[in-house]
């Protein structure tokens, strides 16, 4: 069928308005029943990795004769033992039971978590933050797995941005809470008190969570064969790809790992040293670096919010990804240009650069089941996501070391600005080709 100089456009905006108003009516109950418990999940894990960072500007460090060289390698080994462990455990989340799977692993970290704060050796320590990553190193593929067997092509960008929303959001309230936790009671009854929460809340999720919906006792036949019928619909367009090897050898998830990793050098550089660059401020103290700390959070929730909304209205992933990147790049610039000379610019300038970094979560992880067939969709996030934890450990590491080597932060700005536009370039080169191939599978399904 041959169509008119931007009919195929219209009959592909016609598609996806059909398509989005059938979906959203199966099943409503999903929403607030999966997503508010994913959301408590996620914040729970990133909580007991993203306090370490507190932890070390509050006290620990001098406590432990923690040089600054040892601070950044124990910043990088969490997301070394995430890097490890991200396919095994995807795979037992795809083929087994991703309920199961978190249901040990938020014991599991909460338990590690909670032990940071009563060791007493740096080699305890080195062993509990490598422990904790491969603990945490399945849950994000996991619970991306279980959503995109919940949730519908013109949903999963929301869905995955409500789960992502655990990062940013945890932050904000753990920047605050954190710092008056240590200035209270101390580093070490910080960590046990933000350890516990996830070891409790485990049981919850086993009781609230169901791995399919042909599981779920929550939803009646009509809904579950709704949901099931329109996700096997939209694998059909998706070209088939015949094992893990094959996926993992394709071009696009080759650059998608590279993109990742690239992005995430900018992300934990940023989480793991945002503290200690306010901190080194004139008259900043702990409770003071919390509150300021969390205000790139707030931004970011909402750039993310916003950016997967247009990105399931439009079905657009690509631009809601390269542009925010590209944005934050620019800022980390601005920062280094500024460098000393005026702290409450530069700080806005990082406040841009955290909200462009996260802003994008959603629409990226959105794609991976869009180009992929589902037999090889968990190996293929596990792999990408396992990128951007080798990314983050050499984000984490590289800012810290940078930061110790120059005595100041200029050049690490550089290095999560490079690292920012590159990863920018990269995700219009992969995405280009996925997403030409998507609109001409949906012009064909109008037609």
């Amino acid at each position: 069928m041959g169509f008119p100089p931007g009919g195929d456009i219209l009959l592909q905006e016609f598609f996806r308005e059909h398509n989005y108003s059938m979906v959203k009516t199966i099943a409503p109950s999903r929403w607030y029943r999966l997503i508010p418990v994913a959301f408590i999940t996620y914040s729970l894990a990133y909580l007991d990795r993203a306090n370490f960072g507190f932890g070390t500007a509050g006290g620990m460090a001098q406590d432990l004769n923690i040089t600054a060289a040892t601070a950044s390698l124990l910043s990088s080994l969490f997301f070394l033992g995430y890097f490890f462990f991200q396919i095994p455990g995807a795979l037992y989340a795809a083929n087994k039971s991703a309920k199961r799977l978190i249901f040990w692993s938020l014991i599991l970290w909460g338990a590690l978590a909670a032990a940071t704060g009563i060791i007493s050796n740096i080699n305890m320590l080195i062993v509990i933050r490598f422990m904790l990553g491969v603990v945490e190193s399945a849950v994000m593929p996991a619970m991306l797995i279980l959503l995109s067997r919940w949730f519908t092509k013109s949903e999963r960008s929301r869905a995955n941005t409500f789960l992502i929303l655990g990062n940013p959001a945890t932050i904000l309230w753990m920047s605050i809470l954190s710092g008056y936790l240590i200035n209270a009671v101390g580093w070490r009854w910080m960590f046990i008190i933000e350890g516990v929460p996830a070891i409790v809340w485990a049981f919850f999720w086993w009781r609230l969570v169901d791995d399919k919906p042909k599981d779920a006792e929550w939803l009646n036949d009509e809904e579950k064969l709704a949901l099931e019928e329109q996700l096997q619909r939209e694998q059909q367009g998706i070209k088939p790809v015949k094992n893990y090897g094959a996926a993992f050898k394709s071009k696009v998830v080759i650059l998608l790992c590279l993109q990742y990793a690239l992005w995430s050098i900018g992300v934990y550089g940023f989480v793991m040293w945002l503290p200690s660059i306010i901190k080194a401020a004139p008259d900043m103290d702990i409770v003071a670096t919390g509150w300021l700390a969390s205000i790139p959070y707030v931004f970011a929730i909402i750039g993310m919010l916003l950016a997967s909304y247009y990105s399931d209205k439009t079905l657009n992933r690509k631009a809601f990804v390269w542009p925010l990147l590209l944005i934050g790049a620019v800022a980390f610039y601005g920062s280094y240009l500024l460098g000393t000379t005026d702290f409450w610019l530069s700080f806005i300038l990082l406040t841009v650069a955290g909200a462009a970094m996260y802003a994008p979560y959603g629409p990226f992880f959105a794609i991976i089941p869009e180009i992929l067939p589902s037999n090889v969709t968990a190996g293929a996030m596990a792999l990408i996501n396992s990128f951007g934890a080798l990314g983050s450990f050499i984000g984490a590491y590289v800012v810290g070391r940078l930061n110790d080597a120059t005595g100041g932060f200029g050049a690490s700005y550089i290095f999560m600005a490079g690292s920012l536009l590159i990863s920018a370039i990269i995700t219009i080169i992969a995405v280009k080709g996925a997403s030409e191939t998507r609109a001409q599978k949906l012009a064909g399904q109008v037609a």
